[in-house]
C-alpha cells in the first residue's frame, strides 16, 4: 500500500512506485521544455552548426572558432557597449527611483496624486507608441537644445525614470517608521543627512530588486538602440544579433555563440543579486 502526505495545497500525494514513475516522466517533460533551449544554445555556440535545424544538447565538434568569429565582426565592442549603457542607465535609473521614491512616500506636495497617477499611466504605455515622441525629444533635448540621436547617451537618459523602480521604491519607503525620521530631526538631522543615513540603508532590499531588475530590463533593451543608433559604432549586442543573423557569410554557430555572450550577464546577475 503507498504512502500518502498532505501537501500545502491540501492535496493528496502519493509516495508509491507509480507516482515517482509519474513525477519523474513530469519533471523530465519540464525539463526539456525549459532547459532544452538553453542547452541546445550553450552546446551549439562550441560545435561547428551549419544548419539551426540540426542542434543538439551533445557536443560534437567542440571548437572556440564560433566565438573567434564573433569578435572578429565586433561582438567584443557591441558588448562594451551594451555593458557602458547599463552601467550608467542603471546608475541614472537608481538614483532617480530613491529620490523619487522619497518625495512620493515621506512628503506631502499639490498634485501628488496626479504624479503617481502619470508615473503608473506609463507602465500602461506600450514601447512601440513612445517611440515617435523619443524620437523627437532625443533629436531636440528640451532645455539644453542637444542632438542625442547615434550616441550612447541617447540610450542613457530614457532610461533614468522607469516606473516599476520608482513604484518599489515609493512602497518600500512607506513601511520606514515615521519615528525614526522625528527622532533624527529632534537631534539635529538635516533633510540630507535623514535620508542617506536613515531611510536609504533601511531600503537596502528594495534598492536589490531594483538593481537586479533595471539591469534586466536595460540589458534586454531592443527598441531604444534601435531607434538611438545611427550607425553600427553605437550598437549595443541585442541589436548586433539581428545583424548577424542577416548577414550570409555568419554561420548559426557564430550567433549562438553571440547570443550566449549577451544572455550571461542577466542570468549572472540575476543568480548572484
Amino acid at each position: 500500500m503507498s504512502a500518502a502526505t498532505e501537501t500545502a495545497l491540501g492535496l493528496t500525494e502519493s509516495k508509491g512506485v507509480g507516482a515517482r514513475i509519474a513525477k519523474f516522466v513530469i519533471y523530465a517533460g519540464l525539463f526539456t521544455v525549459f532547459a532544452g533551449p538553453l542547452l541546445a544554445l550553450l552546446v551549439g555556440s562550441f560545435n561547428h552548426v551549419s544548419d539551426p535545424t540540426q542542434l543538439s544538447v551533445v557536443p560534437k565538434t567542440p571548437t572556440l572558432d564560433n566565438f573567434r568569429i564573433a569578435f572578429d565582426h565586433g561582438v567584443l565592442r557591441y558588448l562594451l557597449n551594451s555593458f557602458f549603457v547599463v552601467g550608467f542607465g542603471l546608475l541614472l535609473q537608481v538614483a532617480v527611483s530613491v529620490l523619487a521614491g522619497y518625495a512620493l512616500a515621506r512628503k506631502k506636495f499639490p498634485l501628488m496624486t496626479l504624479v503617481m497617477v502619470a508615473i503608473l499611466a506609463t507602465m500602461m504605455l506600450p514601447e512601440e507608441i513612445l517611440a515617435l515622441p523619443l524620437t523627437l525629444v532625443l533629436a531636440d533635448l528640451p532645455l539644453v537644445h542637444l542632438n542625442l540621436m547615434g550616441t550612447l547617451a541617447g540610450m542613457i537618459v530614457p532610461l533614468g525614470a522607469w516606473a516599476f523602480s520608482i513604484l518599489v521604491m515609493t512602497e518600500f519607503m512607506k513601511d520606514v517608521p515615521p519615528e525614526l525620521e522625528e527622532a533624527a530631526r529632534i537631534d539635529g538631522a538635516g533633510e540630507l543627512r535623514i535620508f542617506g543615513q536613515i531611510i536609504l540603508p533601511l531600503c537596502k532590499p528594495a534598492l536589490g530588486v531594483i538593481g537586479v531588475f533595471g539591469f534586466t530590463m536595460i540589458w534586454d533593451q531592443y527598441l531604444l538602440p534601435l531607434l538611438v543608433a545611427q550607425n553600427s559604432s553605437a550598437y549595443t549586442l541585442p541589436l548586433a544579433l539581428r545583424t548577424l543573423r542577416i548577414d550570409q557569410a555568419v554561420t548559426p554557430g557564430v550567433v549562438l555563440a553571440a547570443s550566449l555572450l549577451a544572455l550571461l550577464p542577466s542570468v549572472l546577475v540575476f543568480l548572484f543579486f
